[in-house]
């Protein structure tokens, strides 16, 4: 947004530029000012709000995000966005060389504006979402982009209404490949987000129970993601799981689709000149989606790809006494804890141990898949496994606790030289306790 003046900015998110830099404190100047440049990028947190930051000041549930706009400006931010009735409180405090823009919706300002920007830039757009690994996948597929292409990637968990824009609008100019995760709570979220974003290729990783609680089938699941397909415009290109029967239906004459996984149109084979840096078999199959989008936007990698994973999603933490850590606690579903421990039992050379948390949102059959894993648990070899949470308890575990504290008290104690330990469930659980006590307890050993 660099690149543009107040005015654009204001028309671009349909917004009243209601002070514009130069303007004298309290004063509303509509119009056109002189050459101003635009903002470096927007925020919607006022206390990190800085010089060249656009600040937006969002309603919420509890706070109403414009009464922090004053603090904004006063720490140096470029501007700010707000509803009207914050507009004069604004105004009063703005210095000389700030601006201030009024909506009566900031977010749908800020929808707009990163649309605007996205067209702007004319950059390809990589949207992917997915019951589990889209993370993970758009993790891999961003390493694979950046030694080609100027590329901007989704950052932590920017991947919501919110999040979304906010990614896109810290793009800078010359970008030319934007990689969105996409989150979905409910039906019409993916819709959402594809209206911003409009992108070029999408990438559906699997279709599985998550958010089951919420939507009420995995079939209502698969239509939730398939808005995606519904948001490509003619011409773009799908990349979807080769067996994923549930997507079927939502598929375009107007697409070019290509599939992923076994029998699919790239495979783990097409890996072969790649160095990965990691072999569970549930991220390879999420570098073969990964290799599909790249390939779709003109990009072959090859060599060593440098992959940056997201906190808490499958690091291996090395620990003194050849304790293997494998730290997979921002979420947990019954098709990613059993790639989780299907992947330990392949890699785990001594005794396996999982510390497992409750799976949330899985509706009225919860219990019935938390005993299957479970199940799946002993068949796979976990040779002491740790249950975290009254739902995780139907895995009948050799131990159970009600909560992330008490395991972080119990698990130091129980393990041994050479173990490999999982450490999985969904975010709401806070296993990563678990995972700092194992971490201080060898420190201070």
């Amino acid at each position: 947004m660099r690149t543009w003046t107040p005015q654009q900015l204001a028309r671009a998110a349909g917004a009243e530029l209601a002070r514009r830099a130069g303007s004298s404190p309290g004063a509303a100047v509509p119009g056109d000012g002189g050459p101003v440049e635009g903002p470096v990028r927007a925020t919607i947190d006022s206390r990190g709000a800085g010089p060249g930051e656009l600040f937006v000041g969002l309603p919420g549930a509890r706070v109403d995000g414009g009464r922090f706009a004053a603090s904004a400006l006063a720490q140096g931010a470029w501007g700010v966005l707000v509803a009207p009735e914050h507009v004069a409180a604004a105004a009063a405090v703005a210095p000389a060389d700030a601006v201030v823009l009024a909506a009566s919706d900031p977010l749908d300002a800020l929808q707009r504006l990163a649309t605007a920007w996205r067209r702007a830039l004319g950059a390809q757009v990589i949207a992917v979402t997915g019951s589990t690994g889209k993370t993970s996948t758009k993790d891999v597929l961003a390493a694979m982009l950046l030694a080609h292409r100027r590329t901007v990637a989704t950052h932590e968990n920017f991947n919501t209404e919110i999040g979304l824009p906010l990614t896109v609008l810290s793009a800078p100019p010359g970008t030319e490949l934007l990689v969105l995760e996409m989150a979905m709570r409910g039906a019409g979220q993916i819709a959402e987000l594809a209206r911003i974003a409009e992108p070029d290729v999408g990438v559906i990783t699997n279709v599985g129970p998550v958010h089951v609680e919420l939507l009420g089938s995995v079939e209502a699941v698969a239509a939730a993601k398939a808005e995606l397909l519904g948001g490509l415009r003619p011409g773009a290109t799908a990349v979807l799981p080769a067996d994923e029967p549930l997507l079927e239906p939502y598929l375009r004459d107007d697409l070019r689709t290509v599939r992923f996984g076994p029998g699919g149109d790239v495979t783990d084979a097409d890996l072969a000149a790649l160095e990965l840096g990691f072999g569970s078999a549930h991220m390879r199959l999420n570098a073969t989606a990964a290799l599909a989008a790249a390939r779709a936007v003109g990009v072959e990698p090859s060599g060593t790809v440098e992959i940056a994973l997201s906190a808490m999603r499958g690091q291996v933490r090395h620990l003194p006494g050849d304790i293997t850590v494998v730290e997979d606690c921002y979420n947990a579903n019954p098709m990613s804890m059993r790639a989780a421990l299907d992947d330990l039992q392949r890699a785990a050379p001594g005794r396996r141990v999982a510390v497992l948390g409750d799976m949330l949102e899985l509706g009225p059959d919860a219990e019935m898949h938390h005993a299957a894993i479970g199940d799946h648990a002993r068949e796979a070899g976990i040779q002491l496994l740790v249950t975290v949470g009254a739902q995780a308890a139907a895995m009948r575990g050799d131990r159970a606790v009600a909560g992330a504290a008490e395991a972080a008290v119990l698990v130091p104690g129980l393990l041994e030289p050479g173990d490999t330990v999982l450490v999985k469930a969904s975010r709401g659980v806070g296993l990563e306790a678990v995972v700092a006590a194992l971490v201080g307890a060898a420190e201070a050993a």
